[in-house]
């Protein structure tokens, strides 16, 4: 079966976050079990422009910003004069969906061709009172919605918001929970307590929270180290400016966009991951943590807050720096901290494993194709 995995954008830097990094874990996952899957996407920070992406064939476009409305307004001329030629060469076009002029234009490619379409929205599609959401809404993303095969959700909650921005109750939602490929397990650590975030510099992920806590922590354990690592999108001034204004220089580190190698080489040498992000659905960095072995602290409305509380594998908390702060010391205590990561491993293998997720995925992909 040959398998076009569409997203927005793939960069250097891995700026759109977690989209990319489900699309290339599916489209590996696929390749592993004998079929072809492809990754579809705009490019920017490459030269030139790679044929592939850890191992999978990827077909990247030069990306081109139109608008000054961040992921939304940027597209490929050469993407979009091509994308029905594309679609057509697949067996089943998997569209990773944003209100965006990458993928929706592919979306609607493959209804145009008839070809099978699936849909994966990772949050992105909710209710906005928005114009140009309303405008996106009306005249693509309703009929991409209702034309789509399977539409897969995360959390009841995005599901709510898909049926919303339909206008109706949709039949071919499916829930699909992110997986994580099976990871070397974090080795017995010593030295100093070392706390990483790995994640985009935005304004919903809360760094600041992160680097507030820090200054408590640094009170009990005055010797740990903490990482703010990820692209910045608006919230670096803020970060290094709290660091400066709390004489945290030089304890916190701040290196950027850090590769997914790269990412998991922090986390083998962290004692815990820390995510102090609000309404995040489904974050595959908690889950890359988890998988490793890292205990992980996330805020009640985080879609893996529940799970993450049950099976003891770190902490849920209310938001805000005063409780991050609490969980990351209880955390670091010795025997918690064993406990938690022998947790953290268990639930990713078991909950959040990769064949769990391709078997639903499969069984999907069939069922839409046969019934063509």
């Amino acid at each position: 079966m040959r398998v076009l995995h569409a997203v927005t954008l793939h960069s250097p830097t891995h700026a759109f976050g977690g989209p990319v990094r489900v699309a290339l874990n599916l489209a590996k996952g696929l390749r592993a079990r004998g079929h072809e899957a492809a990754l579809l996407a705009l490019g920017e920070g490459f030269d030139p422009m790679p044929a592939e992406v850890e191992g999978v064939p990827a077909r990247l476009y030069p990306a081109r910003r139109l608008l000054p409305l961040g992921f939304s307004g940027m597209t490929s001329p050469a993407l979009l004069a091509q994308a029905g030629r594309l679609v057509r060469d697949a067996d089943l076009v998997h569209v990773h969906l944003a209100r965006d002029l990458v993928t929706l234009p592919v979306a609607l490619a493959a209804l145009r061709h008839g070809k099978p379409l699936v849909l994966q929205t990772h949050g992105m599609v909710d209710p906005s009172e928005k114009l140009l959401a309303k405008v996106l809404d009306a005249v693509a993303v309703r009929r991409v919605l209702r034309g789509a095969g399977a539409v897969f959700y995360l959390t009841p909650h995005e599901r709510t918001g898909l049926d919303a921005v339909l206008g109706a109750p949709l039949g071919t939602a499916v829930r699909l929970v992110n997986g994580t490929p099976a990871q070397e397990e974090r080795p017995e650590l010593s030295g100093p307590p070392r706390i990483l975030y790995a994640a985009r510099l935005q304004a919903r992920k809360r760094p600041v929270d992160f680097v507030d806590a820090a200054a408590e922590v640094l009170r009990t354990h005055p010797e740990a180290q903490f990482t703010v690592a990820g692209p910045d999108e608006g919230e670096l001034p803020a970060v290094e400016r709290r660091i400066a204004e709390l004489g945290l220089t030089g304890r916190i580190s701040v290196p950027g966009s850090l590769s997914s190698e790269n990412v998991l080489k922090e986390l083998r040498r962290s004692h815990v991951y820390v995510l102090p992000s609000v309404d995040e659905p489904f974050p595959m960095s908690v889950l890359e943590a988890l998988s490793v072995g890292v205990p992980s602290v996330v805020t009640h409305s985080n879609g893996l807050a529940k799970d993450i509380a049950a099976a003891g594998a770190g902490r849920a908390v209310e938001p805000g720096p005063a409780g991050v702060a609490a969980a990351v010391l209880e955390l670091l205590d010795e025997r918690e901290n064993q406990a938690a990561s022998a947790a953290a491993r268990k639930l990713a293998a078991g909950s959040f494993s990769m064949d769990a997720v391709l078997d639903t995925l499969l069984d999907r992909y069939a069922g839409i194709l046969s019934s063509r």
